[in-house]
């Protein structure tokens, strides 16, 4: 076995082939397609040395995130705003202009004037996610047909409507370039998709049942790449492709919830993410791969930690300013517990969320404007709204459009 320079511990296996390609034809044009060879990887990847401890803090930090989501006064609040985070992250990376504001804005349904195409986008990731999410408590495989589905949601409004919603591909696509001959890439042609997708089925089934003896990180950073080589649907690859690395680690038991999402890491160091995919496919250099796919997982996961402690740490802190409130401090407090779980809001939301009055959740609204916990944002008299600012800007960073 020979080694390839610059890789992590000084080196991977040099694999001779890691696919093949096919010559086809589209539009009158010749076309080298590669199918890429079923996996595990031949000869296997070497996980030891720097990279054996990198998995290993990997997947520390992700029983750190597992433990302190715990802690959140309610773990569906924080999920509510991370879902919607990582929605942003993954849709910005396929070109959209969306921020986390224009989200919540376009879920109140009272609140006109959002950038329709964009936000129907990523609204879309959260019903493909929540689909998934729901599907595997069920007990349903995760699988092609279930990849499918998520799929049909992912796409099913917006501009990927006429994509093939939850259809693998009938046509030749490639990545990069006007055409296939200028691509960067071009995947399997459309006839080897559903095999090559049959194949990935049975490794990410393998890798649950021991078949493969790989650890469960390396096992989604494999799939993961497989899934992004085979390309199988129009549209929306990335996205499902990113989906797909949560998916594997919640149905692995790895994670309780879909706290971790790697789409901050891949925006933030996307040339390198491109550039080792490539190394995969035309070195088979798995190892440098999954040296940066652990990296992701470890910074990815520390950061959410950091952003769990910030949140308790500001709710803790705006608790303590309803202290002392008298009479109304019972429903300023019912209002604040809804402020939290819909950080932008309005009167009516906030009132069906609480259980109050319109006219109590309206005076309860006007209370934390004045304790600097609140902020109205329309300027007018009817149909106001109202932000959690400081919530906000803590899931906000890092999700400003590109």
């Amino acid at each position: 076995m020979t080694r390839i320079q610059g890789s992590p511990q000084g080196g991977s296996v040099r694999r001779d082939s890691t696919g093949r390609y096919e010559i086809t034809s589209t539009a009158g044009e010749v076309v080298r397609a590669f199918v890429p060879a079923p996996l595990p990887p031949d000869p296997p990847v070497l996980l030891e040395g720097p990279l054996q401890a990198l998995h290993d803090r990997a997947l520390l930090a992700c029983g750190r995130l597992d433990g302190v989501s715990a802690l959140l006064p309610d773990p569906e609040l924080f999920l509510y705003a991370y879902v919607r985070r990582e929605a942003l992250l993954s849709s910005q990376i396929e070109g959209t202009q969306s921020s986390l504001s224009d989200l919540l804005l376009f879920e109140l349904e009272e609140a006109p004037g959002v950038p329709f195409d964009d936000v129907v986008e990523v609204s879309s990731y959260v019903a493909g996610l929540e689909h998934g999410l729901a599907r595997l408590s069920e007990g349903f495989p995760l699988s092609s047909r279930l990849l499918r589905e998520i799929h049909g949601r992912l796409l099913a409004r917006g501009r990927g409507a006429d994509r093939l919603p939850g259809e693998f591909r009938r046509s030749q696509n490639w990545i990069g370039g006007t055409r296939p001959g200028n691509a960067r890439f071009v995947p399997p042609p459309p006839a080897q998709v559903e095999a090559c997708m049959g194949q990935l089925e049975q490794f990410i089934h393998g890798g649950q049942h021991g078949e493969h003896s790989l650890p469960v990180l390396v096992h989604a950073a494999l799939a993961h790449v497989q899934f992004e080589t085979i390309h199988p649907f129009l549209d929306g690859n990335g996205r499902l492709g990113r989906l797909l690395i949560v998916l594997m680690l919640i149905d692995a038991g790895v994670l309780q919830q879909p706290l971790l999402y790697l789409s901050l890491f891949f925006k933030e160091h996307r040339s390198r993410y491109y550039e080792l995919l490539d190394g995969v496919r035309q070195q088979g250099d798995w190892e440098a791969w999954i040296d940066f796919f652990l990296e992701g997982v470890e910074s990815t996961a520390s950061a959410a930690v950091a952003t769990a402690q910030r949140l308790l740490a500001l709710f803790r802190a705006d608790e303590e300013r309803l202290v002392g409130l008298g009479r109304s401090g019972p429903s300023v407090r019912q209002g604040y517990a809804a402020l939290r779980q819909r950080p932008l809001t309005s009167t009516k939301q906030l009132k069906e969320l609480s259980g109050l009055s319109f006219p109590t959740a309206g005076k309860v609204l006007e209370t934390l404007v004045e304790l600097g916990i609140a902020r109205e944002i329309t300027g007018g008299r009817r149909n106001r709204l109202f932000a959690y600012d400081a919530y906000l800007a803590i899931l906000g960073e890092g999700a400003e459009p590109l």
